[in-house]
C-alpha cells in the first residue's frame, strides 16, 4: 500500500482569507502546486512545515497527525528561493548545518556533508565561502542541506525562478536524479507549466481558497475548468 500524505480539510486563516485544503499526497513521486499569485501555494507549503499553524482540520501522515510537531520534528526539509547561507561560513559548514546547527559532526557525519556536496554537483568546494560562489551554485549547496536532514519529503518554493533558463535545466535535472536516487517525495511550488510537467507526475492547482482540481500532470493543461483555462491563457 502506498502512503499518502492525507490532509483533511486543513484550514489555514492569513489576514482575511480563510483557506481550506484537502487532498491526498503520495509519497516518493512529485507533486506540482500550481495557482495564480496569492492563491495560497506557499501558505500550503508553510503549513504542512509547520511554520503556520490551521486553526481547524488534520494532517495525517503514516496514520500520525503531524499538527502537535514542531517544524524539526516534521519530515519535511523546505527549499526556498532565498537560499539562507551564512555568508561566513563555508560550503561545508552551511551544509552540516543541516545535521548540526552547532557543528558537532562526527566522522561518519563529515562523509555524510562531503557525498552530499558532491551528489549536487560541487565535489573540491567545500571550503569556499559562499560569497564566491554564483547563483545556481550557492541554490545547490542549499539542496546538499537539505540531503543531509534525510527528510522523506522534499518541499520547493520556486527555487529556481532566479536563475537564467540554462541553469534552471541543469537543477531540474539534478532535482529529478536526486528524487528518484533518495526516493524522496517531492512538493514543488511553481508558475511554469512546463517546469511542473518536467518534474511533476501531478498537479495540484490552487484557486477559489483551496485545492480546485487535483490529478496527473499529462492532464493539467487540457482542463477546460474555468479558473485553470484563465491560468493557463494568463501565462501564454
Amino acid at each position: 500500500m502506498v502512503d499518502v500524505l492525507d490532509m483533511q480539510d486543513l484550514q489555514v486563516q492569513q489576514g482575511d482569507n480563510l483557506f481550506c485544503f484537502s487532498g491526498a499526497l503520495v509519497e516518493q513521486g512529485c507533486t506540482a502546486l500550481m495557482g495564480a499569485s496569492g492563491s495560497g501555494k506557499t501558505t500550503l507549503l508553510n503549513t504542512l512545515a509547520g511554520f503556520v499553524q490551521p486553526v481547524a482540520g488534520d494532517l495525517l501522515w503514516q496514520g500520525q497527525s503531524l499538527l502537535g510537531l514542531q517544524p524539526a520534528e516534521r519530515p519535511f526539509t523546505s527549499l526556498f528561493q532565498e537560499h539562507n547561507l551564512f555568508a561566513h561560513l563555508t560550503v561545508a559548514d552551511n551544509v552540516a548545518l543541516g545535521i548540526d546547527p552547532g557543528l558537532r559532526l562526527n566522522e561518519h557525519q563529515r562523509q555524510q556533508v562531503e557525498q552530499a556536496i558532491e551528489q549536487v554537483g560541487l565535489a573540491g568546494m567545500g571550503q569556499r565561502k559562499p560569497g564566491s560562489l554564483s547563483g545556481g551554485q550557492r541554490q545547490r549547496v542549499a539542496l546538499a542541506r537539505a540531503l543531509v536532514r534525510r527528510q522523506p519529503w522534499l518541499l520547493l518554493d520556486e527555487p529556481f525562478s532566479a536563475l537564467d533558463p540554462g541553469l534552471r535545466q541543469d537543477m531540474m535535472a539534478l532535482i529529478d536524479d536526486l528524487q528518484q536516487r533518495h526516493q524522496l517525495s517531492v512538493i514543488l511550488v511553481t508558475h511554469d507549466p512546463q517546469e511542473a510537467l518536467q518534474l511533476a507526475s501531478e498537479v495540484m492547482f490552487i484557486a477559489a481558497g483551496g485545492v480546485y482540481w487535483q490529478g496527473q500532470g499529462d492532464d493539467f493543461l487540457q482542463q477546460q475548468k474555468p479558473l485553470i483555462q484563465r491560468y493557463l491563457g494568463a501565462l501564454s
